[in-house]
């Protein structure tokens, strides 16, 4: 049985509302546009706490080759170190059998250690919402979890929302934001502004071109990744262990 989580101290007595975010990704490596996206969604929905979780297994790469999970966690760990709002997870570390993580199962785990008051919030890239239908069990997802969509330039997140969710969506009736949505039980904000210098992946391309990446991610993680010599030619092989 696994142990049960613990997000925040328990009291007898009643207690304020706590809004809590779950930040899944492969953060392979997690770089500025995740730490601002975070930020941003953390002044906007006022929340306690945003859990980075880098996915062990994940179900959508399993055909990708990314780098060691205890890698991309210590770089997560590394970014967060800064903020105590900001909490590294290890809610998707690899296991013995090397079963696949869902986010679905993720989100369950994360409800049961919070009072039935307080609200989940999931945050996700414009790209992987797009690819919402394809995740296992999206519809109980949506019930467990308010979705937080980090848009991008260019991308109508809107238009997507009313053609990924068939209908599910409709405007927020007590809401004045032109960015929030109603689903049957929770709902569906989408965060504009948020401006990352790059992906993981031209991150990824730059160090193995020999080029540097400050301001791409934080001092820390970059000194991390010269220190390991994570995405060079010669060391990936190794790094993906």
């Amino acid at each position: 049985m696994r142990p049960r989580m613990t997000l925040l101290p328990s009291s007898p007595r009643i207690r304020r509302t706590v809004n809590i975010a779950a930040f899944g990704g492969t953060f392979d490596p997690i770089h500025s546009g995740h730490l601002r996206a975070a930020r941003m969604a953390v002044r906007k929905f006022r929340l306690a706490k945003v859990l980075f979780i880098p996915t062990g297994n994940p179900p959508h790469k399993h055909h990708c080759r990314l780098t060691s999970f205890y890698h991309r966690y210590a770089m997560v760990a590394l970014a967060c170190g800064r903020d105590p709002r900001f909490v590294p997870s290890l809610l998707e570390a690899p296991t013995l059998n090397g079963a696949v993580h869902y986010s679905v199962d993720t989100a369950k785990a994360i409800k049961d250690s919070l009072s039935p008051r307080d609200r989940l919030f999931f945050i996700m890239g414009a790209d992987s919402f797009q690819d919402l239908p394809q995740w296992r069990e999206y519809r109980t997802l949506l019930e467990l979890v308010n979705i937080i969509v980090v848009s991008r330039p260019g991308f109508d997140v809107v238009q997507v929302a009313k053609a990924v969710l068939e209908g599910l969506v409709r405007r927020h009736s007590d809401d004045d934001s032109r960015d929030t949505f109603r689903l049957p039980h929770t709902t569906l904000s989408i965060l504009r502004g948020v401006n990352s210098p790059a992906a993981s992946r031209e991150i990824r391309e730059a160090i193995r071109s020999g080029k540097r990446v400050t301001g791409l991610v934080s001092p820390l993680v970059e000194q991390y990744i010269v220190k390991e010599g994570l995405y060079r030619p010669a060391a990936e092989g190794q790094a993906r262990r």
